[in-house]
């Protein structure tokens, strides 16, 4: 792999590509530009002349890669999980935020302790962690005496993420609802709209129930 490759990588992961569109603009295999990422930093470390320098001197010297960059996926489970996350539409920062929250050990972060485990900017902890509040993945709580938010998922989360998304659904709905009588019902779009606004409001109305009804699964005690 060239210089050059390198830094278009390293222009990808700024511009939140996965792995797999990187891959494409290289015209490369993604596992090659997983394991180069990987080897190299992870996605928040990444330096395009500091991975081409190891890599050449690694080559010469024959010794194995570096250790990865502490708080960075570790191109295994963490990874792969951030990967996936991605391919529903997640970007790729948000999904890294989100996942280390989720590892955390009492599941709150300071902005400043994301930007510092991930390496990456303010702005970019600040994008996405407000995405993942307005999604309901985390809450934000202030800390009156440190004049600080402090971003938090907890057991909760999830009934929250899936009814938050749900009542968007039910937005969906009515504006699909309303075009549909805009257009006339008995019209060819009118139909198709109302049949795809009856269902929208079915599959919402079942998602948020099921989120009621299995709730208590999440207010289980570890012990039990």
């Amino acid at each position: 792999m060239t210089q050059q490759d390198r830094e278009r990588i390293a222009t990808g992961l700024a511009d939140g590509l996965s792995y797999a569109q990187i891959a494409q603009r290289l015209d490369r295999p993604t596992s090659t530009i997983s394991r180069e990422v990987g080897r190299n930093g992870g996605p928040g470390g990444y330096r395009p002349k500091q991975a081409h320098q190891a890599t050449v001197e690694r080559a010469r010297r024959g010794t194995p890669a570096p250790p990865r960059a502490t708080g960075t996926p570790d191109g295994t489970l963490e990874q792969e999980i951030v990967e996936l996350a991605v391919r529903t539409g997640l970007p790729r920062m948000t999904a890294r935020v989100h996942l280390d929250l989720m590892l955390s050990e009492d599941g709150r972060r300071t902005a400043a302790e994301l930007t510092r485990r991930l390496r990456i900017s303010p702005a970019s902890v600040s994008v996405a962690v407000n995405s993942l509040v307005d999604s309901g993945f985390v809450r934000r709580e202030r800390d009156p005496q440190r004049r600080r938010d402090i971003y938090v998922v907890d057991d909760d989360a999830w009934y929250h993420a899936v009814v938050t998304s749900g009542l968007q659904t039910l937005a969906t709905m009515r504006a699909t609802m309303a075009m549909a009588e805009a257009r006339g019902l008995d019209s060819p779009v009118g139909r198709r709209l109302a049949k795809t606004g009856a269902f929208l409001e079915q599959v919402s109305k079942d998602t948020i129930a099921s989120a009621d009804r299995w709730r208590g699964l999440l207010e289980l005690d570890d012990h039990e």
